[in-house]
Formats: structure tokens, sequence, C-alpha cells
């Protein structure tokens, strides 16, 4: 019972009914089955129902003592949950289910999904990145997902901070798709609480996971195979040179997609991982014409909603909250001042006594033209 890389050649009709849909569930959220061992178990099977009378036995062939399948009530309270937070369940097969994972060998059989599901069938590209991204990292992914969007692409993300939370905030209206580490329903980072509503409102959340499990550092690289799956291309805007954004490129390479990285100063940590990409191969990328060429086909253009500005009360971030989030918006490329003070969202009052701070303690320096960067 150890799961295993299964071909998907043979096609896994959908379930019909919902006494099929809650036996599905159960049979997945039974001890070790993953979606391999899914798959084999319906073809070996042929049903779901079938599958779970078999299990205990095979489990004991296997040497594995007092294995139990995954009780009833949880399954009845993983339903009560997805009612309440208004999810649906797409299943493997069906028409809803993103057509763009069927052919994968791990496949996830069943997505829960809060949001706009038509975003499935359109055309999309992922973007990934570091969580601790400078401020020119934010500025590109930002930039890259609003002209993308305006093109007719729907971006992926994951959700995270740093990038993956500048591609999503530049595309809520747009399309954009949050693949969540955790239950769906569970909002991870806390920081991104708004932004998880949303996108709830006008783009799609999804999850293999459970309803209500709180993710765990295991759920990411698995997360990331979906984040890839569902895109034409990935998108590393930067990343280290040990990250899961790599893996998520490493992810795409299996899957026959396109890996794309946008290059960095070769002394920013950050910019080592998208580096390396490109030397290995990846494509360079400036913009989001360069991405385009770079896809098999173009999105049709489609008229975007319009844009809401939102006018949200602003909380002063406190000294020490600045010099920590001015330290990790600049890097060894230098930025204007002016746009510093946008993207840490502070005053000019008070960033100025912060930044001389820093500056006398030899942690950045200015360069010729109001210029800051991290110090060499």
């Amino acid at each position: 019972m150890t799961e295993e890389q299964l071909s998907s050649n043979h096609p896994t009709l959908p379930p019909t009914t919902e006494e099929d849909r809650f036996s599905w569930l159960r049979l997945l959220r039974s001890r070790k089955v993953g979606p391999a061992t899914f798959r084999r178990l319906l073809r070996e099977h042929g049903s779901a129902q079938n599958a779970l009378a078999a299990l205990p036995e095979m489990a004991r062939a296997a040497g594995i003592e007092g294995y139990e399948i995954c009780p009833p009530g949880v399954i009845e309270a993983e339903l009560k949950a997805a009612k309440a937070a208004n999810a649906r369940l797409l299943c493997l097969g069906s028409a809803d289910f993103p057509s763009a994972l069927h052919d994968l060998n791990d496949a996830p059989p069943m997505l829960w999904a809060i949001g706009d599901t038509s975003l499935l069938q359109r055309p999309s590209v992922a973007m990934v990145g570091a969580r601790n991204c400078s401020s020119l990292g934010a500025r590109m992914a930002r930039g890259l997902a609003t002209d993308l969007g305006k093109q007719g692409y729907v971006i992926v993300s994951g959700l995270a901070r740093g990038i993956d939370t500048a591609a999503h905030l530049a595309t809520v209206e747009t399309g954009t798709i949050a693949v969540m580490a955790g239950g769906v329903d569970v909002v991870y980072p806390a920081v991104n609480t708004d932004l998880v509503a949303e996108i709830a409102g006008s783009g799609l959340r999804v999850s293999e996971q459970p309803m209500g499990v709180t993710p765990q550092a295991r759920h990411f690289p698995r997360r990331n195979r979906i984040i890839s799956g569902l895109a034409k291309a990935v998108i590393v805007v930067e990343a280290a040179a040990k990250s899961g954004s790599l893996i998520t490129a490493r992810d795409a390479l299996d899957q026959g997609r396109d890996v794309l990285a946008v290059p960095g100063h070769p002394f920013d940590a950050r910019a080592a991982g998208c580096n390396l990409l490109i030397r290995d191969g990846a494509t360079l990328i400036r913009s989001a014409e360069d991405v385009i060429e770079a896809l098999p086909q173009q999105a049709n253009l489609f008229e975007p909603q319009q844009m809401l500005q939102k006018n949200l009360p602003r909380t002063p971030c406190s000294t020490n909250d600045l010099e920590r989030l001015i330290l990790t918006r600049l890097g060894p490329s230098p930025i204007a001042e002016d746009q510093l003070i946008r993207d840490v969202e502070a005053t000019a009052g008070e960033i100025a006594p912060v930044l001389v701070d820093l500056e006398l303690d030899g942690r950045i320096q200015r360069q010729p033209g109001g210029l800051l960067s991290l110090t060499a």
C-alpha cells in the first residue's frame, strides 16, 4: 500500500450520486491512500465502495495490523464544514474538474473549491517567488500579473507572502486562482485574511486537503504540483537557490509545462534561483509580451472588470516594523526613495528618520539620484 506513480491512460469515471461522492471522499481520506493508490483501487475494484470493503484485508496482506478505513463521521463532518464554507467538490473525470490536471499521474482525485470555478477553464499562467521578496520583485510580479490579466490570462499562485500575494492582489478582478496548502476554508497566512475574502468573491480558491486542515510543511510541496499543473507555464519572479519556488519549477518541467524566469542581480540571494533556472535553459522574461511570446498559444483578449479602488484606514508602523520592511524591500539594485515609501505604505515623515538610522548603522546606502540600496 505504498503510494506510487501510475499511468493515467485509463480515465477515471466520476461519481454520479451523493453516495458515490461520499465513498470517494472516504476512500481518499483513508490511511495510506494517496492519488495514485486511489486510482489503482478504483481500477482494480470497480468502485470506491468495493475498494473500501477490500482495504482492511489488503492492509493485513501488506503487514499492517489494526488498519481501519476512514470513519463515516469524519466525512460527514467534512461535508458539513464544506456546506458552511460554501465550498464545492470537484471530482476527477467530471466536466467541472480542471482539464489541465486530468492527464497528470498524481492528479488529485478531488478538489474543494470556493469561488468562480469557470476560471479553471480559461488559459492560465502560474507565478511564484520569494516570500521575503524585494521591492523590485514585488513590482515586477504586480506588473506582469496585471498585464497578463488584461490579456485574458488567469494567474495561479499559492497565496504565500511576497510574490504570491503581489500576483493575487493584481488580478483579483481579472482572474486569480489561489491553490491552498491547507483546507480551502483555512486562511494562511493570517495576514492575507482580506485577500482570501476578495478571492472568494471574484476569484477562486482550491485545495485537495480536507476542510479545516491547518497547513503543515509537508503539504506545500504537494500543493506546488497543482499550481504548476493548472497553468500553461510557471513564471518564477524571485527565488533563492533552494526554495519551494524551484520545486514548483521542477514540477512544471515534469508535467511538460514551460518554465520562465525573471533575471536578478547576481549579488541578491533572492534572485539566485531564477538565475540558475535561466542558466539551465528556462526562458528569460522581462515583460508580459515575453511571456505571451513564449507560450504555445495566446489567450483571446477580453474586457476586464473595472479595478476597484480601496481606501482602507492605515495603522502607522512601529520603528522596528518599518526597519524590517525597508530591509526586506531593498536589495543590491538601487530603487528610488519615493518608490520605497509607496512599497512599505508609509509616509515620508515616518520613513525619513528610520532611513537615517539605517544609513548611520551602515545597513543601507544612498546612491546618486536619490536611490537607496542595501550596503554591499
